[in-house]
């Protein structure tokens, strides 16, 4: 059985893009994911002044410090929330004027989550049109940086740890992050590896990120630093070959702790996972990871968890689909904000193609079977709805359409191809 290779992890590449930026010198990424996603933020940079030389898609390099400019036109951050989100914490510490906005889709999801903490540290940020959402302008300060701040956030979110931490070490402004749950952590590994006195505090009750930058004066070293493989893409490929009673076997792929939530669910579904860290890169750990399993168990989380694992529930929802029993996803409700409302539309999407299920306020629960699966799916423009239903409907005896293939592009440009070869190798072995 083939190696599963995988692109870019686009969580990372999102963040050194632009922490390569602020850096003193030269930085290069390679294994560039070619995801609609990241070449965002990239346009987003250049248009304030970046020196970047190559694409999302192999090598690129990074000149900096860059010397900001306002962009001559609006920003345009298509699909991707975490692009809006990044830019925007940069844009409040560089104290810029510019507007951001994003397809129909981007400018649906909530904007106050990051725009009420950096108000509250000093940046001047406004709506265009409606409360909370894009478009969003941000101001030139007439004088200053910003201001501390010790927040505790509502919601467990790395997009807006990672806007806040951009807005304080670009303005060297001290930050403190009180929170309850553990959200991706690239932004402060990153920035750790990169020279940032930055700290982080685990308890019971949850966990303290801290910037000390206002007495930091030394610069943020430049990096040279191949992207580890996209765990969350590896989940639908894995996901594939467990239906289809093969192993998976992912080299290269990132393993931070943090996004460590879907390999749990796996072990408790009665998988056999190993992983094995072989290094380090700019404080991400990488290596080897193979999972297999003779029979499965349905599963059961809530929110304790859901914060390691959102963007792969789709994955596990398809998954459960074919284990007998009823798994139940909670803690969830933070689907309905991506960019669908994914438990409705895994809702319904079950129920077109066979399955029973039903929809909770913050989740679902899912009656597997193992009756051939036949209709017609609605992605809703979602690229992870699109990926999971394509596993589903890349198993023998199934019969399923997905009405828009494309917009897997924003994540995972050449997911077809792979789950294809994945398929084709088991028909071959």
């Amino acid at each position: 059985m083939t190696d599963i290779r995988l692109p870019g992890d686009k969580s990372i590449a999102h963040r050194l893009l632009i922490l390569g930026a602020l850096a003193d010198g030269e930085s290069r990424l390679r294994n560039m994911p070619s995801s609609l996603d990241v070449g965002r933020t990239l346009a987003g940079l250049r248009s304030l002044g970046a020196d970047i030389e190559g694409g999302t898609d192999g090598e690129l390099m990074i000149r900096g410090p860059v010397r900001w400019t306002s962009p001559s036109e609006t920003v345009d951050c298509g699909n991707s929330g975490t692009s809006a989100r990044l830019l925007t914490g940069l844009l409040a510490g560089l104290g810029l004027e510019a507007e951001l906005t994003g397809d129909a889709s981007l400018r649906r999801r909530p904007m106050d989550r990051v725009v009420y903490p950096l108000q509250a540290m000093g940046a001047h940020l406004s709506y265009v049109d409606r409360p909370d959402r894009l478009p969003l302008r941000t101001s030139r300060r007439a004088s200053g940086g910003l201001r501390s701040l010790r927040y505790r956030p509502r919601v467990s979110s790395a997009q807006v740890r990672g806007a806040l931490l951009l807005a304080a070490v670009t303005s060297r402004t001290d930050l403190e992050i009180l929170d309850r749950g553990r959200p991706r952590d690239h932004t402060e590994r990153l920035l750790a590896a990169m020279g940032a006195p930055v700290t982080v505090r685990r308890s019971d009750t949850g966990e303290s990120v801290r910037l000390e930058a206002a007495g930091w004066s030394g610069p943020l070293q430049p990096f040279d630093v191949a992207i580890p493989g996209d765990i969350s893409s590896a989940a639908f490929l894995i996901v594939a070959r467990l239906l289809a009673g093969s192993r998976a076997s992912v080299v290269d792929v990132g393993l931070n702790p943090s996004r460590a939530g879907f390999l749990a669910v796996l072990r408790q579904m009665d998988a056999r996972v190993r992983s094995e860290v072989r290094e380090t890169r700019a404080g991400e750990p990488v290596g080897n990871l193979t999972v297999e399993a003779d029979a499965l168990s349905p599963f059961e989380f809530g929110e304790e968890i859901v914060p390691g694992l959102v963007d792969e529930i789709p994955a596990l929802v398809a998954l459960a689909s074919r284990v007998e029993g009823v798994s139940v996803v909670r803690g969830a409700a933070e689907l309905r904000l991506k960019e669908s409302d994914r438990i409705d539309l895994l809702v319904r999407n079950l129920h077109a193609v066979g399955v029973d299920c039903e929809e909770l306020p913050d989740g679902l629960t899912i009656h597997g079977t193992r009756v051939p699966l036949r209709g017609a799916v609605r992605t809703g423009g979602d690229h992870r709805i699109a990926m999971a239903f394509g596993v589903l409907a890349a198993q023998p005896g199934n019969e399923i359409t997905v009405d828009d293939s494309s917009c897997v592009e924003v994540s995972f440009p050449g997911f077809w191809n792979a789950l294809e070869q994945s398929m084709a190798e088991r028909k071959a072995g």
